[in-house]
C-alpha cells in the first residue's frame, strides 16, 4: 500500500490531512554523513559503492522508454539491483556491532512535530538508527527540515557511532499530485504524466525534480515511484492519481524514466507497492484493515509485476512491499511477510538484488499479527531488510529495534541473513553518501 499509514490519502499544501486529504508523505534525503576516520569499514564501504557505482552506470536504458516494448531483463548489478546475490550479501565489509546496533540499524523511525526528540538524537550517536522518514508534520519550510537533517547528521557522526562513516537513510513520499510531503516538484500526479502528449518526457521531469527538490534539503531517499497498475476509474490508486495507466506496458516504461531520472541526481527511487495494489477496490485501503486481493497468479506476474522489471533494469535501489494478502502466492499472509514473495517472487524470480523496506508496520492490514515488535520479526524473517515505522513516535523504532536485537541474539532470526540484508542496507548507504 503505501509508504505511510496514510500517503495514499490527498493532502492539504504541506501538512498531513485526514481523509480525503491524507497526511503527507514522508520524506527522506541523500544522507551527507560526515566521513570521520574509520579505516577498516571506510576502506572496505568504499569499495562496495565504487562497485555499486560502475554497476548502476552500466545497466542498459531501453526498459525506461515510453513505448510498449517489453522491459529489458534484469542485469548484473553488484549494488543490488539485479544479478549476483554474492556481490551483496557478504557480511565481511561490517564493523564490530552489537545486537542492538545491527537491529537498529534496520529500522526506520519518525518522530511528531518540528524537532526530533532527545532520545532519537541519542539512539542515532551510538549507532542504533538505520534511518528517519518524514511527514508533513515535521515539515514548516525547506530551511527548517534542512537544519534538521543537519542536527541528525551530526549525532550520526558521533565518534559512538561505529557506522559514522555512512549516511543515515533520510526519506519521504514525495510522488507528486497530491501525495507530497514537500512543497513543490513534482507538482504532476502519475496519472496526469499518464495522459501528457508526451509522457516519457512528463516522468522524466518529475524524477529530476522530485530529486533535486529532496537532495536541496538533504534528504537521500523517495519513496516512490508506484508501480501499481490500476484497473477501474476510481479505484484505490486511481482517486488519488498515484498510478500511470491500465497498461502495465505504460507503467513499466514511464516508472523506469522517473526511476533513472531521480536516481541520477543522488536520491534513490523505491519502486511501490510489491506485487501491486491495482486491483485494490477504492476501499480496500491495507492502512486502514485487512485487504485479500484475488487476482490469479497468471495476472498476477503479468500486468502487476510486469512493471517491476524495467525497475529492477533501471537499477532502482529499494523496492516497498504491499501488505495485502494475495492468495495466489501466499494464502493468507500478507506480502511483505511472506517469504514466497519476498524471496521467491521479487528476489527470486525476479532477480532483484536491492533493499526491500516495509510498508508502514502500524498498519491496519497487520492487526492480526501482534505487536510491533512481533510484526518486526515476521518481516525479517520473511526477507525484509528494513522495517518502516511510521506511527511519528520514536517509541515504535524502539519497540521494532528490541524485538530485532532479541530474535537475533537467541537465534530466532540467522545470524548470517541478518548480516546479509544488514549489508545490503549499508551498500546502499554507502552508494548515496555525499
Amino acid at each position: 500500500m503505501t509508504s505511510s499509514a496514510n500517503d495514499h490519502r490527498p493532502q492539504r499544501p504541506r501538512q498531513a490531512g485526514a481523509h480525503p486529504a491524507p497526511p503527507a508523505p514522508r520524506v527522506r534525503r541523500p544522507g551527507r554523513a560526515s566521513l570521520h576516520a574509520l579505516p577498516p569499514l571506510a576502506v572496505a564501504l568504499s569499495a562496495l559503492a565504487l562497485i555499486s557505482c560502475v554497476g548502476a552506470a552500466g545497466r542498459p536504458g531501453a526498459a525506461g522508454q515510453s513505448g510498449g516494448r517489453s522491459p529489458a531483463a534484469p542485469t548484473t548489478d553488484a549494488s543490488g539491483s539485479a544479478g549476483s546475490p554474492s556481490a551483496v550479501t557478504s557480511p565481511a565489509a561490517l564493523p564490530n556491532l552489537t545486537p542492538a546496533q545491527k537491529a537498529g540499524q534496520r529500522v526506520i523511525y519518525s518522530y511528531s512535530g518540528l524537532q526530533p526528540p532527545a532520545t532519537l538524537l541519542s539512539w542515532i550517536r551510538h549507532g542504533q538508527v538505520g534511518g528517519v522518514i518524514f511527514f508533513g508534520g515535521n515539515i514548516s519550510s525547506p530551511a527548517q527540515i534542512a537544519g534538521v537533517i543537519k542536527q541528525l547528521d551530526q549525532a550520526n557522526a558521533s565518534a559512538a557511532n561505529p557506522l559514522r562513516a555512512v549516511p543515515l537513510l533520510l526519506m519521504t513520499d514525495q510522488e507528486g499530485g497530491v501525495v507530497r510531503r514537500l512543497p513543490g516538484r513534482p507538482f504532476a500526479s502519475e496519472k496526469q504524466i499518464g495522459e501528457e502528449a508526451h509522457p516519457a518526457a512528463a516522468a522524466k521531469a518529475a524524477g529530476t525534480g522530485a530529486g533535486q527538490n529532496l537532495a536541496g534539503v538533504g534528504m537521500n531517499v523517495n519513496l516512490a515511484p508506484v508501480l501499481d497498475v490500476y484497473r477501474t476509474a476510481g479505484d484505490f490508486d486511481d482517486q488519488f492519481g498515484r498510478s500511470y495507466s491500465t497498461s502495465p506496458q505504460v507503467v513499466s516504461a514511464l516508472g523506469a524514466d522517473f526511476i533513472k531520472a531521480q536516481q541520477a541526481t543522488g536520491v534513490a527511487a523505491t519502486a511501490k507497492h510489491f506485487p501491486g495494489l491495482g486491483a485494490a477496490s477504492s476501499t480496500q485501503d491495507t492502512d486502514a484493515r485487512p485487504v485479500t486481493l484475488n487476482v490469479g497468479l497468471h495476472a498476477l506476474r503479468t500486468i502487476d509485476e510486469y512493471p517491476y522489471r524495467a525497475a529492477i533494469a533501471a537499477g532502482v535501489k529499494l523496492v516497498m512491499l504491499s501488505w495485502a494478502v494475495y492468495p495466489a502466492l501466499a494464502r493468507s499472509t500478507p506480502a511483505g511477510l511472506s517469504s514466497a514473495v519476498v524471496n521467491g517472487e521479487l528476489r527470486d524470480r525476479l532477480g532483484f538484488r536491492g533493499v526491500t523496506i516495509t510498508d508502514a508496520l502500524e498498519a491496519g492490514a497487520l492487526q492480526a499479527f501482534g505487536t510491533t515488535g512481533h510484526r518486526a520479526t515476521l518481516a525479517a524473517r520473511a526477507g525484509m531488510d528494513l522495517i518502516l515505522c511510521s506511527g511519528q513516535k520514536a517509541s515504535q523504532g524502539r519497540l521494532a529495534r528490541i524485538a530485532l536485537a532479541t530474535a537475533l541474539s537467541s537465534g530466532a532470526l540467522s545470524g548470517s541473513v541478518f548480516d546479509a540484508a544488514l549489508t545490503r542496507v549499508i551498500a546502499l548507504r554507502t552508494a548515496l553518501r555525499g
